[in-house]
């Protein structure tokens, strides 16, 4: 019999001492994961609630509304086979219904907490009669679902905030005198062997099935994510103005872009130790290449990460198997980066700090499905994808919430995204 308490829910695992039923899991689950998305919007103005800060994303409110038509439409229409009960909503809230630049005529907030509120409370009674093992996937999908759009929420208004303080120069901020003393290039040796990528969870998405098993050669990886002190190394050395760093495309990107620094880069040097971020796939390879390293691949990242060679099996976390709060930063619970060495309990079997957490770390390879790839729940969340323009980023960031936190869990981006919450680590061959 499964644990349910473990699969399903985290945070249940150190503090209720009896085992749950699946359905009262995911009850729980739902109800955990709601109030924090709820508290992004307390005390909201109209203004944010509908501005789009950038053509890529969509506005917080837009998400807030998705939420809802994603639950009607997977639990309450498809599997319940019960009517719409807000079609007036379906084209501005579904995904491919309305370009992002029209999503921001929203109905007003609390019309949007409405909707919200009625499609739970009927989720919620659905669930007393559903199929649920049946549909255990689609549940713990949506949950994750949910999620995804949290940090997406979280992501836009940190757009939105750095707007107003118009803290983004166009000039090289000057840190003075860099310390890197703390955090050095310190590379994990992680011996050749197999191990299992991918997962075959329950929890487990549609991208990262099925498991299966990976040859590696011997590898160097780097035991922290790139700080801001050692990128500011790069910054200082001429980086962004040698083409040799440089792949072709990059080059081609920085001299359209014509940047000569990340994205949201702040002249705190309190920083130095913390993840640089605001980095796209082009800048995170120069720099790997002007140390004399490379970017890891998605399986090397994800053995550091998750393989613990002395049983011969992936961890769920890099720590075992306690709840990601405590290990991590994650869920918002500081509500910024913290320094790189800062969760010393957090370390993979290999060594390796901040893999899940902090910020998303770009791998070399491109998103793309693995073999016996099956689609779920439909082609739409990962297929469309699969088109070799987007690269994979794997670990999660500070705000991501501990239901997709998993070294198996694949993000993708386009590589000349520059996120706030994107940033990586290095790899070399021996």
């Amino acid at each position: 019999m499964r644990n349910w308490k473990r699969d399903f829910y985290p945070f249940v695992i150190d503090r209720c001492p009896s085992i749950y039923s699946l359905k009262e899991a995911i009850f729980l689950a739902f109800n955990e994961c709601r109030p924090q998305t709820l508290a992004l919007f307390e005390n909201m103005d109209e203004g944010i609630f509908r501005c789009q800060p950038h053509p890529d994303f969509s506005p917080v409110g837009w998400h807030l509304g998705h939420i809802a038509y994603t639950e009607s439409l997977w639990l309450l229409e498809r599997s319940a086979g019960s009517p719409c009960m807000f079609p007036q909503y379906c084209k501005l809230f579904a995904a491919d219904g309305l370009p992002k630049s029209k999503r921001v005529q929203l109905p007003n907030l609390e019309e949007i907490l409405y909707y919200l509120e009625t499609v739970r409370k009927k989720v919620l009674e659905y669930l007393e009669v559903a199929d649920i093992e049946q549909q255990e996937s689609l549940w713990r999908f949506l949950i994750q679902h949910e999620s995804q759009h949290y940090e997406i929420i979280s992501y836009v208004l940190e757009l939105v905030k750095i707007q107003q303080l118009s803290v983004i120069s166009d000039q090289l901020v000057v840190l003075g005198q860099v310390d890197v003393s703390v955090i050095n290039h310190q590379m994990i040796q992680i011996p050749a062997g197999e191990f299992e990528q991918g997962s075959n969870s329950i929890n487990a998405l549609d991208n990262e099935r099925p498991a299966h098993k990976v040859y590696l050669d011997t590898y160097l990886i780097d035991r922290y994510p790139v700080t801001c002190g050692q990128y500011h190394l790069f910054m200082e050395s001429g980086g962004y103005e040698n083409s040799c760093w440089w792949s072709q495309s990059g080059w081609e990107w920085l001299q359209n872009e014509q940047v000569t620094q990340p994205l949201y880069w702040c002249n705190d040097r309190i920083y130095n130790d913390h993840p640089v971020c605001g980095v796209s796939w082009y800048e995170a390879d120069a720099y790997s290449r002007f140390v004399g390293k490379r970017l890891p691949t998605e399986a090397e990242w994800e053995k550091a990460a998750s393989w613990d060679a002395k049983v011969n099996q992936r961890r769920i976390y890099p720590w075992k198997n306690a709840a990601p709060i405590q290990h991590c930063n994650c869920d918002r619970l500081i509500g910024k980066t913290t320094a790189v060495n800062a969760y010393p309990s957090g370390q993979s079997a290999y060594g390796l700090y901040d893999t899940l957490g902090n910020v998303w770390e770009w791998t070399a390879c491109w998103f793309d499905g693995y073999s016996g790839f099956q689609s779920y729940p439909y082609i739409g969340y990962s297929q469309v994808y699969f088109d070799q323009k987007h690269r994979v980023l794997k670990g999660g960031s500070w705000a991501t919430r501990p239901w997709v936190l998993r070294p198996s869990f694949r993000n993708w981006y386009y590589p000349s995204v520059r996120q706030i919450f994107a940033g990586f680590r290095c790899a070399a061959t021996p």
